[in-house]
């Protein structure tokens, strides 16, 4: 009975876990194609951008599935529920969640300093036109090298600071290398892989806050400032558009005897021809725009803004003086 429970509950939580794996693949993929260029997108980076952000997800999406799992193996009043009262049982899915994260943070690892470097550096060395497949493996691999370094860096550094020494005081200097390894051994690299994901989250959060607090000062600003209305825009893009469309003339009219143009020559014709298609793709975009209900709902909405930017402002001044002040105070 209880073995029963156990794989209709097992089976339950994992396919709860595999929608949500579902839905954040698909958001990924529409974030990706939302904001990439079409242009000058390409497969590989397409795809290396979705799985590193979806990775980057799941790995947050395993937190709240942990804490369903040590809730869900207990009864409200506490007492644990027949299929986990077997210490082994708990012992097992906790295990598999540990490996779980483990696996998620070596993933994200070789994604930043291996995968998403090579990719990068392979297509910024295709820009130049004279270079073979050859010569850009080669030094898109000379440049990850280098991020290479700095993943063994941090893992070397989280693998050996952390250990406790010696508990002899008169060890010699061969025995405390033995004892470094020995723990290291029995850590399975645990400390080394937990140090590297640290290092990274406390980058990625300086880089939230300052963002964060970027926003929340030039958003009040930025409410009284306003935007600038559609129509203008489109009157922009299309000056715009007619200025690319006479270089774009100008250009061809090199050639009208029969005369072939020269690399520069093409090199801007092309330039020239895929702005062209951004600024009529623009324009389409801005036409819709100016008809959407939403545009003429803002504009009426238009002091609502200027108020709430007054409201806002001394808010958020005060915010960033007591931050600043936090310290002394």
């Amino acid at each position: 009975m209880a073995d029963q429970s156990l794989l209709t509950e097992s089976v339950v939580g994992w396919s709860i876990f595999s929608f949500i794996l579902l839905a954040i693949l698909a958001f990924c993929w529409f974030y990706i194609r939302k904001y990439q260029s079409r242009q000058e997108s390409e497969v590989v980076s397409t795809i290396t951008a979705i799985c590193a952000l979806a990775i980057a997800l799941i790995t947050s999406a395993l937190l709240p599935v942990d804490i369903f799992l040590v809730s869900f193996m207990k009864f409200p009043n506490g007492t644990y529920k027949e299929w986990a009262a077997n210490n082994v049982t708990r012992a097992q899915i906790e295990d598999s969640v540990l490996y779980g994260y483990y696996t998620l943070y070596s993933i994200i690892l070789f994604c930043v300093f291996l995968w998403i470097p090579f990719v990068y550096f392979y297509y910024e060395e295709r820009d130049d036109d004279n270079i073979n497949k050859c010569l850009q493996v080669k030094n898109a691999l000379k440049y990850t090298i280098g991020f290479a370094f700095v993943c063994v860096v941090l893992l070397l550094i989280g693998a050996f600071v952390p250990l406790d020494p010696p508990t002899g005081q008169n060890s010699t200097q061969w025995q405390k290398v033995q004892y470094l390894f020995q723990e290291l051994g029995s850590s399975h690299g645990l400390y080394a892989l937990s140090f590297s994901i640290s290092t990274l989250t406390l980058i990625g959060m300086l880089a939230v806050i300052t963002y964060t607090a970027y926003g929340m000062s030039v958003l009040p600003l930025n409410l009284i400032k306003g935007t600038r209305s559609v129509a203008y825009e489109r009157l922009e893009n299309t000056e715009d558009t007619e200025d690319v469309e006479h270089q774009i003339e100008k250009l061809k009219s090199k050639c009208s005897d029969g005369r072939p143009l020269s690399s520069r020559d093409r090199n801007n014709l092309r330039e020239l021809e895929s702005r062209l298609l951004v600024l009529r793709r623009r324009g389409r975009h801005l036409e819709i725009a100016e008809k959407n209900c939403c545009t003429k709902v803002g504009r009426a909405l238009r002091p609502c803004q200027d108020i709430a930017g007054c409201f806002l402002h001394p808010g958020c001044a005060a915010l960033h003086h007591r931050s600043l002040h936090f310290k002394s105070g």
